[in-house]
């Protein structure tokens, strides 16, 4: 079992810049090795793929956040963050935190919301 403690979001102007965490606890068998990401969901959407980073610091990011959305993880801490710059208002959206264990079981955090007024 994986627990998910999400922190950092907020409302922002346009072209402003928030940083959010998600703190993973659990077994120690659980935790190594999982990939860590960020999903997203606007109101009237469906959930979409942020951005994702495997234990050994490989990234991958949807092509809507590229260049503007940095995501990295603290393994001492089983932490993951994503540095938001240059927000927009299309990036509003209540943000998850998704971690993927060694069997492939997920887990999901229970969301932060982001606002980023024009």
């Amino acid at each position: 079992q994986v627990q998910l403690v999400e922190s950092g979001g907020g409302l922002v102007q346009a072209g402003g810049s928030l940083r959010l965490s998600c703190a993973a606890s659990g077994s120690i068998f659980s935790l190594s090795n999982m990939v860590m990401g960020w999903y997203r969901q606007a109101p009237g959407k469906q959930r979409e793929f942020a951005a994702t980073i495997t234990s050994g610091g490989h990234t991958n990011y949807a092509d809507s956040v590229k260049g503007r959305f940095t995501i990295s993880r603290d393994n001492a801490k089983n932490t993951v963050y994503l540095q938001m710059n240059s927000l927009k208002p299309e990036d509003t959206a209540v943000y998850y935190c998704n971690v993927v264990i060694y069997d492939l079981r997920e887990y999901w955090g229970q969301g932060t919301q982001v606002t980023v007024s024009s």
